[in-house]
């Protein structure tokens, strides 16, 4: 009696109940003796073919392979989660599309662009949603932290590199979009009419960044 799981649906274990997209070499060696190139491409169009116009997909990002909500379904499930996901400000949102189209850059190049002090909360929000970090300092006075975008941010928009950013126009249609929030009184004092017209001339129509 053979006891073993079939690669295919070894791996398709593994791709729903792994949080982490899983690499192409992990799912390899997953499987005894270890898969080669051509028949993981075979297990991965099964799998494809498997989940083809279900709620769930199979998606390839740039941390590697992994099963997520088709957009259609996510507004629906969302309405039986009691804790509705993170909503974040319109400062926070610019901040990142700076940083996004504008990286490597420092915290005074964004507080340039934006016309306004970037708080220590927005920085610190993006770092903790995985989304930025320091990758050097620029050599001048200070040697400010220079900041850059993620792998995560990459993975989150589901982007190979860089260049496949979409116009800042159409970003917000990669991501959702009830995150960004109605700004509090006090982030309209400090992210006015001005700032946000700033924004808009540098980044010709402005930019609409939603998780």
């Amino acid at each position: 009696m053979n006891d073993k799981l079939a690669p295919d649906a070894l791996i398709e274990a593994a791709l729903m109940t792994q949080i982490e997209p899983l690499s192409e070499k992990a799912m390899r060696e997953l499987c005894v003796p270890p898969l080669s190139a051509d028949k993981l491409i075979d297990v991965l169009s099964t799998l494809k073919a498997r989940w083809h116009n279900r709620a769930l997909q199979l998606v390839h990002t740039h941390e590697g392979w992994r099963f997520q909500i088709d957009a259609r379904a996510f507004e629906r499930l969302g309405s039986l989660q009691e804790q509705r996901t993170p909503r974040y400000s319109r400062a926070v949102m610019e901040t990142l599309a700076i940083i996004a189209y504008q990286q490597p850059v420092t915290r005074g190049d964004i507080e340039g662009i934006r016309g306004v002090a970037v708080s220590s909360n927005v920085m610190q929000t993006l770092q903790d949603r995985g989304w930025i970090e320091a990758i050097g300092h620029r050599d001048t006075v200070g040697r400010p932290a220079l900041w850059a975008t993620t792998e995560a941010f990459l993975s989150d928009l589901q982007l190979s590199d860089l260049t496949e950013l979409p116009p800042l126009t159409e970003l917000g249609e990669l991501v959702l979009p009830d995150l960004m929030e109605m700004p509090s009184e006090a982030e309209e004092e400090a992210a006015d009419t001005q700032a946000a017209e700033i924004v808009e001339s540098y980044t010709e129509e402005g930019s609409s960044l939603l998780n």
